[in-house]
């Protein structure tokens, strides 16, 4: 893995984005902003699954309102995303918003991005330059390529905010497409100093979207860029949350709550470690420690693979093996599997 890629640190209420700090994990919520209550309580669940930052769609005036309300009920650092109207950038600051999402496909005016820059300075709310593939401002040069014609708007608004001596700036440059994304990430990257918020846009149902993010943001982190992310998946944004933490956890970039070792199975499997595997990743979902459970289905791979897990079941024809730091602790039956398993791993945290 390469060295990360240094860059300028903005503070996003108490947390700190690029620097030295951790690659930060986000989401967006797809409640109704204007309704607080909903909103709060899925900010709630998303920060029992890690979310460190959430995003919110702000479409309207009342929604720009209802921010005050949800800032009080939540303990995370809220973005209010903005399309188009400016003046919803503006309402958001007024009631509390932490920090900004402009999309310059759709507010590039000069002077409307300098009336927010304006608001934003005075309330040390930073501004996320936020481009995607499919709302591009219009361009003269029509060779450009897709990630280039990203770089290029992005460019321009880093510009724009420093010229009014704004540098609370992060950046996003989003593709559907993973090629583009990381042409587009690397190129802005040797650019700005500024830290940059990656993930693949519109990735698509879990199924999918996970490989296909996994595959560009585990790209990108790998060659040193990024310094928060987003899983952008159809689905509750909870699972945006745990496979966010999933990529950090399989690059060894951090660790949080369990990672669940499981075998493939084959022929020589004698119990349903599909049923088992999936028990168990449900019960550890919202355990925050981190510990590594295994969960094997045959006497060839199980033991060895068990025993380098803190806690670990290797299944056999009608009974298991459970072991802890390696060490062999019990026999089970197959019936007392996951009560056992699970019995195992609260002992250990």
């Amino acid at each position: 893995m390469n060295t990360r890629r240094i860059s300028k640190p903005v503070r996003i209420g108490d947390v700190v984005i690029g620097g030295d700090a951790p690659v930060v994990v986000q989401s967006m919520t797809c409640t109704d902003t204007r309704d607080a209550k909903a909103t709060i309580d899925q900010v709630k669940e998303l920060e029992e699954y890690g979310c460190e930052l959430v995003r919110v769609a702000v479409p309207d005036a009342e929604a720009a309102r209802a921010i005050v309300d949800i800032k009080k009920g939540i303990s995370i650092p809220l973005v209010a995303d903005i399309h188009f109207d400016y003046r919803l950038a503006l309402a958001s600051l007024e009631s509390g918003a932490d920090a900004l999402r402009l999309n310059p496909g759709n507010i590039a005016e000069p002077e409307k991005v300098k009336a927010v820059a304006l608001a934003a300075k005075e309330r040390r709310a930073p501004i996320r330059i936020g481009l995607n593939a499919g709302s591009l401002p219009k361009t003269d040069n029509p060779d450009l390529t897709v990630a280039e014609r990203m770089v290029a708007a992005a460019l321009e608004q880093v510009r724009l905010l420093e010229s009014l001596d704004f540098d609370l700036i992060k950046v996003s440059l989003k593709a559907f497409d993973v090629p583009t994304t990381i042409d587009a990430y690397q190129a802005i990257a040797e650019k700005i100093p500024y830290p940059l918020h990656i993930g693949v846009t519109e990735a698509g149902t879990p199924r999918a979207g996970v490989i296909r993010s996994a595959v560009g943001i585990g790209t990108l982190l790998s060659l040193g860029v990024g310094d928060t992310i987003r899983v952008s998946l159809t689905a509750h944004p909870r699972e945006e949350v745990v496979a966010a933490w999933e990529i950090l956890k399989s690059l060894d970039l951090r660790q949080r709550g369990p990672v669940l070792v499981s075998c493939p199975t084959c022929g020589r499997t004698e119990a349903d470690v599909f049923t088992l595997a999936a028990q168990v990743e449900e019960r550890l979902a919202k355990i925050d420690r981190p510990v590594k459970v295994a969960v094997m289905g045959c006497v060839v791979n199980g033991p060895g693979e068990a025993k380098d897990a803190d806690v670990g079941i290797a299944c056999g024809k009608g009974r298991g093996v459970i072991f802890k730091k390696g060490e062999k602790v019990a026999v089970v039956p197959e019936k007392d599997y996951l009560t056992a398993l699970m019995k195992a791993v609260e002992e250990l945290l």
